[in-house]
């Protein structure tokens, strides 16, 4: 709300010392040497195109979906696996491991090495020939099988 003219006079009139020294703190705390001037231009190493709309108006690519789907099979597996090992007697934990039934996770990451880098446009490592790794991994997942279960659970720990 706006002070009147003759508010500001008034106010001007009772001001005390005090109220100028915390009038000079706060001008001071709150000094910008930048104020008033120009900011510079952020450079945008990209451009926005047609294909990136259309693309995000159909929800999570099908990569993003597969990815979910091992994730949450992968997770399932590793509970049911964790109450297996807990009954299962260790002389007979070996087999148990090598019947184990992954066929509907492998064949998800079996998709998953070889779409992956086509659905998501992984660039090309000039000097591999191979796509490029993400964040130093590559990018193929090792499909589940008894030495992956064994690796996690071990035969000497089980009950």
């Amino acid at each position: 709300m706006k002070e009147s003219h003759a508010d500001q006079i008034l106010g001007e009139l009772n001001r005390t010392a005090r109220d100028e020294r915390e009038g000079r703190e706060i001008a001071r705390d709150t000094f910008n040497p930048l104020r008033g001037a120009p900011l510079r231009q952020r450079l945008r190493n990209f451009s926005a195109d047609a294909s990136t709309y259309i693309g995000a108006l159909g929800g999570p690519l099908p990569y993003m979906v597969r990815l979910r789907e091992i994730d949450r099979l992968t997770d399932e597996h590793v509970e049911r696996l964790e109450a297996a090992h807990a009954a299962t007697p260790p002389e007979r934990w070996q087999r148990v491991a090598e019947r184990w039934d992954f066929f509907e996770v492998n064949d998800l990451i079996d998709r998953h090495n070889r779409y992956f880098p086509i659905e998501s446009r992984l660039p090309m490592d000039p000097r591999t020939g191979d796509f490029a790794t993400i964040g130093g991994v590559p990018y193929r997942r090792r499909p589940l099988d008894a030495e992956w279960i064994l690796e996690r659970f071990p035969v000497s720990a089980a009950a």
